[in-house]
C-alpha cells in the first residue's frame, strides 16, 4: 500500500470512528430489569431477543454500594439482574436496593435510568405467588413498566398448553398493573426433540417498544436482535435525513467530485446505520473502508455513466444539478451501506478464517450502489 493510500485510511478510520462515538452517544442505551425465580430462564429468554450472552459479560457492576442489583451493559443495551438473592424469599432486600437505584437515576442521563421491567414466571410451575404480585406491586409503585411473561410455554398448532391458559387467566383475575393487563407467553428457544417451536418474543418485544420512553427507542431497536423490519426502518431514517442535508449542501455551486464537505454528512449516515444493525466498531470501520475505495475507484467510471442518465446534465449548471446529483448519490450509498451491514449482522462477508471479506465487500456495496443509483435516477427506485 501506498504511502497516500495508507495516509486516506488512517484518515477515513479517524473520521469514522469519531462519527461512530457520537452516534453512539446520540442513541444511548436501553436499560432492562429483569426479574423472576431462579430457573424459570431469564438469560435464555434476553438472548433469544437480544442476542447477548449474559456470561460473556461478567458478573456486572453494582448499582449502588453494597447493593444486589448488578447492571451488565454492551453497545445500546441493559440488563439489571439480582446477585444471591431470591424473588420470594429476598423481595424486601431487592425493594430496598431497588428503591435507592430509582430515586438516584432520576438524575442521571436518561441512558443510566431503568426504563423496562420484565418479570418472569415458568408456566410449568402453574402457580403464581401473592409475594410474587406484592412484588409486581412494588415494580409498579416505583414507576418502572412491567411486563408479565410465562416462560417455557408448550403450543402446537398455534394452542397453549392448558395448564399455562389457566395460569394466565388466574393472574389475568388478579388484576395487576401489567402491561396489556395479561401475561406473555413464550417458549424462548426452540426444541426439536419435544417438537416445539419458539414463539412469542415478537410479542414481548412489541409491548416493550410500547411503554419503553422515545428517547431510548433507537437503542432498542439497535439492541434487539428479532426484528429487522425496525431496523430497516430507522436505516431509511438515517437515509432520508442524509440526503436532505446532501441536497442542502449540494445547492451550493461546488462540484459533486470535490465537494469534501458531504463527507461527514455520509459519514454520519453509515456510523448511524452501523449502530442500528449492532454491527461493532472494528468490523464497521473495516467494511466501510472496503465500501468506500470501491466507491472513490472502481467508482468512478460507474459514477460517470451514471451522471450521463441525469436529465439535462449537459446543459445545466451549477446548484441544481449538483443538488441532484449529492442527494442521489448519498441515498444510494446509504442503500448499499444497509445491505452491507444486513449481511454483516447475519454473519455474512466473512472468510473461512472468520475475518471479513473485503472483496465480497467491495462487489455487494458497488453492486447495490449503481442499481440504487440508477433506480433513483431512472425514477424506478422503491
Amino acid at each position: 500500500m501506498s504511502s497516500m493510500a495508507q495516509g486516506t485510511g488512517d484518515w477515513f478510520r479517524r473520521q469514522f470512528t469519531a462519527s461512530f462515538d457520537e452516534q453512539a452517544d446520540r442513541i444511548g442505551r436501553f436499560n432492562l430489569a429483569i426479574f423472576g425465580k431462579t430457573g424459570v430462564g431469564k438469560s435464555t429468554l434476553i438472548n433469544a431477543i437480544f442476542g447477548e450472552d449474559l456470561a460473556q459479560t461478567g458478573i456486572g457492576e453494582p448499582v449502588t454500594k453494597d447493593s444486589h442489583l448488578y447492571m451488565h451493559h454492551s453497545g445500546h443495551f441493559g440488563v439489571l439482574d439480582t446477585r444471591g438473592l431470591e424473588i420470594g424469599l429476598d423481595n424486601q432486600q431487592i425493594l430496598s436496593d431497588l428503591r435507592d437505584y430509582v430515586r438516584g437515576m432520576r438524575r442521571l442521563d436518561l441512558s443510566e435510568q431503568l426504563h423496562v421491567a420484565w418479570y418472569c414466571v415458568r408456566a410449568s410451575d402453574r402457580r403464581f405467588e401473592e409475594t410474587e404480585a406484592d412484588f409486581i406491586r412494588a415494580l409498579d409503585d416505583l414507576g418502572l413498566p412491567v411486563l408479565l411473561v410465562l416462560t417455557q410455554v408448550p403450543a402446537r398448532k398455534g394452542t397453549y398448553h392448558p395448564d399455562a391458559v389457566r395460569l394466565a387467566s388466574e393472574i389475568v383475575n388478579m388484576d395487576l398493573p401489567i402491561t396489556g393487563g395479561t401475561p406473555y407467553m413464550t417458549y424462548a428457544k426452540a426444541d426439536e426433540f419435544a417438537g416445539f417451536d419458539a414463539h412469542g418474543l415478537q410479542d414481548v418485544l412489541d409491548a416493550t417498544f410500547q411503554v419503553a420512553p422515545q428517547g431510548v427507542q433507537q437503542a432498542l431497536v439497535a439492541a434487539q436482535q428479532i426484528d429487522f423490519s425496525r431496523k430497516r426502518a430507522e436505516a431509511k431514517r438515517a437515509i432520508d435525513i442524509a440526503t436532505g442535508a446532501a441536497a442542502a449542501t449540494g445547492a451550493t455551486p461546488i462540484p459533486f467530485s470535490d465537494a469534501a464537505i458531504l463527507v461527514p454528512i455520509q459519514l454520519t449516515m453509515m456510523a448511524t446505520i452501523s449502530h442500528i444493525y449492532d454491527i461493532n466498531l472494528d468490523r464497521a470501520v473495516t467494511a466501510s473502508l472496503a465500501a468506500t475505495a470501491a466507491a472513490t475507484s472502481a467508482g468512478r467510471s460507474a459514477v460517470g455513466n451514471l451522471l450521463k442518465l441525469v436529465p439535462g446534465v449537459g446543459s445545466m449548471v451549477g446548484g441544481a444539478v449538483n443538488a441532484s446529483i449529492a442527494s442521489t448519490f448519498t441515498w444510494a450509498m446509504g442503500q448499499a451501506w444497509t445491505v452491507v451491514c444486513i449481511r454483516l449482522a447475519k454473519g455474512g462477508l466473512v472468510g473461512v478464517d472468520g475475518a471479513l471479506d473485503s472483496d465480497a465487500i467491495r462487489t455487494l456495496f458497488m453492486s447495490e450502489f449503481k442499481d440504487q443509483a440508477r433506480a433513483k435516477i431512472t425514477g424506478g427506485a422503491a
